[in-house]
């Protein structure tokens, strides 16, 4: 199925010599939040709740809810929902978050980043 050029799927399918190799979203997903949150700066992933509007912090095993992975032509496009530390340049920290992630996503599934959207969705304290 197409939605404005993009296909929608639940996984990432690589071909390769010796077969297939697909690789679930959400393991994607995981994988980047747990990359996200050991960037300097970044306090954890949000969560936000639609029908309120809320955001809440995201615990470290639900930080892959706060990323969203799209594929379109074999590359992959990352949207990252981030709370960020109070005090921190956001532009020093989200320009790590884009090198840490695509560096260590490339290398973990072979599969190219695309592009990487961060929207910081709060600010918080951190003791």
């Amino acid at each position: 199925m197409l939605r404005n050029g993009e296909r929608l799927m639940k996984s990432s399918t690589l071909d390769t010599h010796m077969g297939n190799i697909t690789i679930d979203k959400e393991v994607i997903g995981q994988y980047a939040g747990g990359v996200a949150m050991e960037c300097f700066g970044i306090v954890g992933m949000a969560g936000i709740n639609m029908k309120d509007g809320f955001v809440k912090l995201l615990k470290l095993e639900n930080a892959g809810r706060g990323i969203q992975v799209t594929m379109n032509d074999n590359k992959l496009t990352l949207d990252f929902h981030v709370i960020v530390a109070y005090g921190v340049s956001i532009l020093a920290v989200t320009n790590n978050l884009i090198d840490s992630v695509k560096y260590k996503i490339e290398e973990f599934t072979g599969i190219p980043v695309e592009k990487i959207n961060i929207f910081v969705e709060g600010v918080r304290v951190i003791d």
